[in-house]
């Protein structure tokens, strides 16, 4: 019951915030959202009511009255009609870029040619050259440019490599990732089944998967081993249907020392009996078997909401740990969302504070390098690259 009702108060806390006021000295970072996106609002619109150096000040959008009505709705300040429009915005310090896969490098490098700094959405882009030439550029430009693995940032994770590297289950042999989500939360004409906007259950959902498994192991795979995918397949196949795209993803990967991970990823896991969804419960987990034991974190990407730790030993020592509250000395609440954390490491480094937790430029190209070579070895090949190359 204790739990339950621990939880209630998180997600009302959460997604219900009180606003604090904002910071006269420094003055608040102007954040401006390139794309009225589903995912605004959680990641970046609700964790900056909490932030006083945070304020959501423009949004962009390929019609004037999508910005105006996204505006209105959130209470931003200004709406434009099209994207540089925003960029061109002075005011505006933070580009926020939620935008489809395959536009992340084109107007991630605009945000950054224009001065801004930037937080875009996961995966970085369609290929790890992209990523390269992205975070290459900010780096020349001395702008901040993270990428939105929000799950990094929260303390249940960083406890649950914590227990890995301390050896207490021993040498690692195997990491397991799940991110399957059940039948029908996406219709077919969603933008994660278009292969040209770089579409597939490998970039969406399995970007966090082969993170996750790089960050939890404290090592780059070495190979991938094999492959299976099941391919999206629309009811009505128009015209120019490509069947490059994923709506599964399995692959088994080789670390150093002799060690294998295997990812799972599905947008779409049918129903058992026809009703009741393959992914129930939720299929959110990453699992990591050592020598002496292993450790199990159940819903690693919403910890917020609701996770456990399980740690299990060989001979039957077996404890369960749930962890909502940062270290002492770091910053953080029982309540916040990833994306708050998230807020918070990206307005410290912005201002030139140091993060309690970060995502770096070989982290983001690395994640991006070994979706290519699953993809390459699925058969299935690379998403398209950007035909945009900025101007000298």
């Amino acid at each position: 019951m204790a739990s339950a009702i621990g939880m209630v108060k998180r997600v009302y806390a959460a997604f219900s915030p009180s606003p604090v006021p904002k910071s006269t000295s420094p003055k608040p970072l102007k954040f401006g959202i390139l794309g009225a996106a589903r995912i605004a609002p959680n990641a970046l619109i609700i964790p900056a009511k909490t932030h006083p150096e945070v304020v959501v000040y423009a949004v962009a959008a390929r019609s004037l009255a999508k910005a105006q009505a996204f505006a209105k709705k959130h209470g931003i300040e200004k709406a434009y009609e099209g994207y540089q429009a925003l960029l061109d915005d002075p005011e505006v310090d933070v580009v926020y870029n939620p935008l489809p896969n395959m536009l992340h490098f084109e107007w991630t490098m605009k945000a950054l040619a224009a001065g801004k700094h930037v937080l875009n959405e996961k995966p970085s882009a369609d290929t790890a050259d992209e990523t390269r030439e992205m975070f290459e550029f900010a780096e020349k430009k001395g702008l901040i440019l993270l990428d939105a693995y929000h799950y990094r940032f929260h303390p249940a994770l960083h406890r649950f490599k914590e227990i890995v590297q301390s050896g207490e289950i021993g040498k690692v042999k195997h990491v397991d990732v799940d991110m399957i989500l059940p039948q029908s939360m996406f219709s077919e004409g969603d933008i994660r089944y278009d292969y040209s906007l770089g579409g597939g259950a490998l970039m969406d959902l399995g970007c966090y998967a082969v993170n996750c498994i790089r960050y939890t192991a404290s090592s780059e795979p070495t190979s991938v081993i094999a492959t299976t995918h099941i391919p999206f397949q629309p009811s009505t196949p128009s015209a120019d249907y490509v069947k490059n795209v994923d709506r599964r993803m399995e692959a088994t990967l080789a670390l150093p020392n002799d060690a294998t991970a295997t990812l799972r990823c599905d947008l779409s896991a049918p129903h058992k009996l026809g009703f009741i969804p393959d992914a129930f419960p939720l299929k959110l987990g990453a699992r990591v078997e050592g020598e002496l034991g292993s450790v199990e974190m159940f819903n690693f990407v919403m910890p917020t909401l609701y996770h456990s730790i399980t740690v299990k030993i060989k001979g039957g020592r077996k404890r369960v740990e749930k962890v909502y509250k940062p270290k002492e000395g770091d910053k953080g609440r029982d309540w916040w969302l990833t994306y708050r954390f998230q807020l918070e490491a990206m307005v410290d480094r912005v201002r030139g504070r140091k993060p309690d937790g970060w995502v770096d430029k070989e982290d983001s190209i690395a994640t991006m390098h070994w979706i290519e070579q699953i993809y390459e070895k699925s058969g299935l090949g690379s998403r398209p690259r950007s035909s945009y190359t900025l101007p000298n």
